[in-house]
């Protein structure tokens, strides 16, 4: 057995008291669009499959990561990179992600303008049966119209404006049948009549979302379990997200709940600071124009978003491969820099990316892991 597995094991049986500062939570945001998220010609090109994303999640748990979350795009942004343009479908990927891990936590995306919540909920109790108990959900609005109108299903401009309210409902159904295995609500947007689900799940199956606007922290406060809070895109720099934080507790006070804070980071690592840096001048050096120049006419489509909305940030982009927390440089500069990350007020942890997910999951847990005090207890275990 890798002495990494062993060491998380070793962690499960501690009963030491853990405070913040010492176990940042690790999740990876999973490669199953192709090219990940580096909107670039020159960076790693891939095309995602079941194999692919089978390494990187039986790798993160070696190294004892605790979650990983699978999107949902259903098209892509074109252009030379055709970045996006092929993915695959989120549950069906996590359904055969669960047989075949043992500890990670694992998140499904739906688009929930494709599914009714009551099914929804049954195909997250099902997957919740495969994995015994580490299944949850990821739920996002929709902002980018093209994706709902190539199959006709786009409700109208006017679900910009009411996304996050049909949202609370759709969150409303899930979890009543989770908990009761009924749900018999009369809202502006679901009507349930007597709805049934059984069996019930074997746990009150957690709810994420990445809300920024106002309302989206808001649902998230009311409804989920965490928060993915977004970073204004500074480099290297370890605060880059702790205004975003700052709202969302504001937000989880105001409504009396403990909704959890991460921030979404990609890493691009190497032995030096200047092989790093060079990796992401290669890669800006092959930026998509074009996908970019589609995404921003996308988000453009949104007339009600707020600036710090998805939409929002999406218009307001710098010409870069990736625009969000980038931390980029040598393993024992991107550990400190997550270290003082794990320092921000409210912040629970990190999903990352990688400019090579294999790869990257690998220096993770060989090289940079064990250099972070915030992750200390897996390596004391070790």
């Amino acid at each position: 057995m890798h002495f990494v597995q062993v060491a998380w094991e070793l962690l499960q049986c501690s009963t030491g008291e853990t405070t913040q500062g010492d176990r940042m939570e690790i999740g990876v945001f999973i490669p199953i669009g192709n090219n990940g998220w580096l909107i670039s010609s020159t960076s790693p090109q891939y095309t995602p499959s079941f194999d692919l994303n089978r390494e990187v999640v039986l790798r993160a748990e070696r190294y004892g990561f605790d979650f990983a979350l699978s999107m949902i795009k259903l098209r892509g942004f074109g252009g030379k990179s055709r970045y996006w343009d092929d993915n695959l479908e989120s549950f069906t990927l996590m359904a055969g992600l669960a047989s075949i891990t043992s500890r990670i936590e694992l998140y499904a995306t739906v688009a929930v303008l494709t599914m009714p919540p009551p099914l929804t909920a049954r195909m997250a109790m099902t997957i919740d049966s495969i994995s015994h108990g580490r299944f949850g959900v990821n739920l996002v609005t929709g902002w980018q119209k093209a994706e709902y109108d190539q199959m006709g299903i786009w409700p109208g401009d006017e679900h910009f404006k009411h996304r996050y309210e049909a949202l609370d409902e759709y969150a409303t159904v899930m979890s009543e049948l989770w908990a009761c295995g009924q749900s018999d609500l009369k809202g502006k947007y679901y009507t349930m009549n007597d709805c049934r689900l059984g069996p019930l799940p074997s746990r009150p199956i957690p709810m994420i979302c990445a809300g920024t606007s106002d309302a989206g922290m808001a649902f998230a406060a009311k409804h989920c379990a965490y928060n993915f809070c977004s970073g204004n895109g500074q480099m290297n720099d370890p605060r880059d997200c702790a205004d975003s934080v700052a709202r969302l507790r504001a937000c989880t006070t105001a409504a009396g709940t403990d909704t959890k804070a991460l921030a979404l980071t990609m890493i691009i690592a190497d032995e030096t600071d200047e092989a790093a840096m060079a990796k992401w001048e290669h890669y800006k050096a092959g930026v998509d124009l074009d996908a970019l120049s589609w995404s921003r006419a996308q988000a453009g489509a949104d007339k009600y978003a707020a600036d710090n909305s998805t939409a929002g940030r999406i218009r307001r982009r710098e010409p870069l491969p990736n625009s969000g927390s980038r931390l980029i440089g040598s393993y024992a500069t991107v550990a400190r820099l997550l270290d003082e990350m794990s320092e921000i007020d409210g912040l629970a942890g990190v999903m990352l990316t990688f400019d090579d997910f294999v790869i990257g999951v690998e220096q993770f847990g060989q090289r940079i892991q064990p250099l972070m005090r915030s992750r200390r207890k897996l390596a004391a275990a070790a």
